[in-house]
């Protein structure tokens, strides 16, 4: 149902428009190309195991988690009121 201005429809563009959004960010970390045989964090040895499963993996398990643990900065508000603006 739409509200105000917005044309029918509206919210399930923001809701695909965001799913879209985090795809893309999620491919563009994606690895490309060779890896490494050893973390470019740490220096230890990847895992043949790990470098076959993730072809142009870069970082160990250990630097990965630690990696994965830091918060994400997304800038994206889709939603127009001042209340979703404050968060």
């Amino acid at each position: 149902m739409a509200s105000g201005w917005a044309p029918d429809g509206a919210v399930q563009d923001q809701i695909d428009d965001t799913v879209r959004d985090g795809i893309l960010r999620a491919r563009a970390r994606m690895t490309a190309g060779p890896g490494e045989i050893h973390c470019v964090e740490c220096g230890e040895e990847i895992p043949e195991a790990r470098r076959a499963a993730l072809p142009g993996v870069r970082t160990c398990v250990a630097c990965q988690s630690a990696r994965d643990r830091r918060p994400a900065a997304f800038g994206i508000n889709r939603r127009g009121s001042k209340d979703s603006q404050l968060k």
